[in-house]
């Protein structure tokens, strides 16, 4: 529990003298979440400090150009920056600019739910000819899923005839 006397002090440090959390917390010895903590309960939120990179620059020509080419290579995104005078890191631009890549829709699926034993799919497979004695005969398998717990059921046959 913090005294609120303490409380006083952390809230006078960032407001008037405008102090920074880790400031605050290594004067008082307090963990910076304390402090953190503190200015949350008055209603203070410490701004997010966002700094420029030396990508900021050339963040319109990405957006356009995947805006454009939305399945070009992050590479060749890389090269035409360069040829533009970034002076950066090939691997560093590639995580840098994932962020900015535009994001393909999601597919719309309906999932079916089934009981056990109540529906399975079923399939047949062409694996080619097979030779017995001096005939050549198909070589099928047929496949059957369960479509409640995936299991495969798989077996050769010479043929599609039921018997």
């Amino acid at each position: 529990m913090i005294l609120p006397k303490l409380e006083a002090e952390i809230l006078r440090l960032y407001h008037a003298e405008r102090w920074r959390v880790g400031t605050i917390a290594g004067q008082l010895g307090l963990h910076h979440g304390v402090v953190t903590r503190v200015l949350a309960q008055d209603g203070t939120v410490e701004p997010q400090r966002s700094r420029s990179t030396r990508l900021d620059p050339y963040i319109p020509l990405i957006i356009a150009t995947w805006k454009q080419y939305p399945k070009l290579p992050a590479s060749r995104l890389y090269e035409m920056c360069h040829e533009r005078g970034y002076q950066g890191n090939p691997d560093h631009f590639r995580h840098m600019v994932a962020a900015y890549r535009p994001r393909p829709t999601a597919e719309a699926y309906l999932r079916i739910k089934t009981l056990p034993a109540e529906q399975a799919q079923v399939d047949w497979g062409h694996f080619g000819k097979l030779t017995i004695g001096r005939a050549q005969r198909p070589l099928l398998a047929f496949v059957m899923v369960l479509s409640y717990s995936r299991r495969i059921f798989l077996r050769f046959y010479l043929g599609q005839q039921s018997e």
